[in-house]
């Protein structure tokens, strides 16, 4: 039995915690390929808020998957903030047309949408 939940609650909570883990690490892993791929691009110059935003979302993801890890109980406020973040981050990529740019978009706003789920549920 975890501490902070009650014995009845944690099946569930472990279920979702470990989802929304792999989503947020899969935003992390995306954000970081992405600040790769745009330094080596030609018009990297055009996209310097692009790439501060990659890495303040992948950073942020890290932090979130090892709150939710030890099930922090700040875990819902991060989640919070993950969410902005990732959203933010989701706008700036989506203003590129190239294909890793709308990729990586899609995995920020997913995880921005599973981030916020999490912030108001009950567990």
């Amino acid at each position: 039995m975890h501490p902070l939940y009650p014995a009845k609650d944690m099946k569930g909570m472990m279920h979702h915690h470990k989802d929304l883990i792999e989503t947020v690490q899969e935003c992390e892993v995306t954000c970081e390929h992405m600040t790769t791929m745009i330094i080596d691009k030609h018009n990297v110059h055009m996209r310097k808020k692009q790439l501060k935003l990659l890495r303040d979302c992948a950073d942020v993801c890290t932090l979130m998957a090892k709150f939710l890890a030890r099930y922090s109980v700040f875990s819902k406020s991060l989640a919070k903030f993950c969410a902005i973040v990732c959203e933010t981050c989701g706008n700036e990529c989506k203003k590129f047309p190239d294909e890793e740019s709308q990729r990586c978009a899609q995995i920020c706003f997913n995880c921005a949408k599973e981030c916020k789920e999490f912030a108001v549920s009950m567990m």
